[in-house]
């Protein structure tokens, strides 16, 4: 398949789309953030228009509306996220733009994604962000009842995150245009065929539902066997008789059901395959609670210190008098 639009095209609404955010991105004092929110909206119809009218000319079926409806909330939502000035604004957008994306992964028939993207995110990582912008944030004062820190308020680098982000989606953008014609071909044994070797329960299940194994009949023993009793990859079982004797049943006699769910497959390959990955994602959250709460204790340290030498004032000799 090649491309929908033509890549210049692409990166030059990429560019704008660029310049509209960078401008958005909150500064010290007014800025021109509504120009910037402004061109963003503008360019990212645009961008959406012009491959909706080049699908039409390829006679490619257009997507559902409701796909239409979940992105612009998604990217209303997502552009809010960095550009608000107060940061529990910021997070309920976030739940906003993690809501629309699910909405988008039930279009693609992708429940379990969606249905995960609103527990952990909307809830789990909700909260802590929360949690973590409460004991960030400065107390207010008795002058001052509304006190913003600058890192809070003001973007840091804006033209270098904006810069490195849209880079990434440049990419990532000429790779879905041109479809998976100049990707590399899947393997001959996709990963999964291996782990019903891991789940000989589920097996024993689906074979007696199906009437292939009798009650007396039970999964080969693999030291008497020298084999494994499950081999996904060639597609053989092997069950024991209750007289020692060992049949296979090969996979064109395996009932439909037997067969590995994508939610057990994504068990095995983050709790089995890549368990660092939650682990280090646990202790990232984990130091930014740390560090709230170091900053936290020392706001209310400084607090402690100030009315300390204010007693001491008001208790120096002569201001009784």
């Amino acid at each position: 398949m090649g491309l929908l639009t033509h890549p210049y095209v692409l990166y030059a609404l990429l560019a704008l789309l660029g310049v509209g955010i960078a401008l958005a991105l909150p500064r010290k004092g007014r800025g021109y953030q509504t120009l910037g929110v402004l061109l963003a909206a503008t360019v990212g119809g645009l961008v959406m228009v012009w491959l909706g009218v080049r699908a039409t000319a390829g006679r490619a079926p257009l997507p559902n509306l409701y796909f239409y409806i979940f992105s612009l909330i998604a990217l209303g939502g997502a552009l809010r996220v960095i550009t608000h000035a107060r940061p529990v604004y910021a997070a309920l957008y976030f739940v906003m733009t993690i809501l629309a994306s699910a909405g988008l992964f039930l279009i693609l028939s992708a429940e379990f994604m969606a249905f995960a993207l609103i527990i952990v995110y909307a809830g789990a990582i909700l909260i802590t962000y929360l949690f973590v912008i409460m004991l960030a944030t400065q107390s207010p004062s008795e002058s001052d009842t509304d006190v913003l820190m600058a890192y809070d308020t003001q973007a840091r680098e804006p033209l270098a995150a904006t810069v490195a982000g849209f880079v990434l989606l440049g990419v990532l953008s000429s790779l879905i245009l041109r479809g998976t014609g100049e990707l590399a071909p899947p393997p001959v044994n996709p990963p999964g065929q291996d782990a019903l070797a891991d789940m000989p329960r589920k097996v024993e299940n689906a074979l007696r539902q199906a009437r292939l194994m009798t009650e007396g009949e039970r999964l080969a023993d693999e030291a008497q066997l020298g084999d494994v009793a499950i081999d996904g990859r060639k597609g053989l079982i092997h069950v024991q008789g209750v007289d020692g004797k060992v049949r296979t049943i090969e996979r064109k006699d395996w009932p439909g059901d037997l067969q590995v769910k994508n939610v057990e497959l994504l068990g095995f390959n983050l709790l089995r395959d890549h368990p660092g990955s939650i682990e280090i994602a646990g202790v990232i959250l984990l130091m930014a609670m740390l560090g709230a709460v170091v900053l936290s204790r020392k706001q209310v340290q400084m607090d402690e210190d100030a009315k300390a030498r204010h007693a001491e004032r008001l208790a120096a000799p002569g201001r009784n008098s």
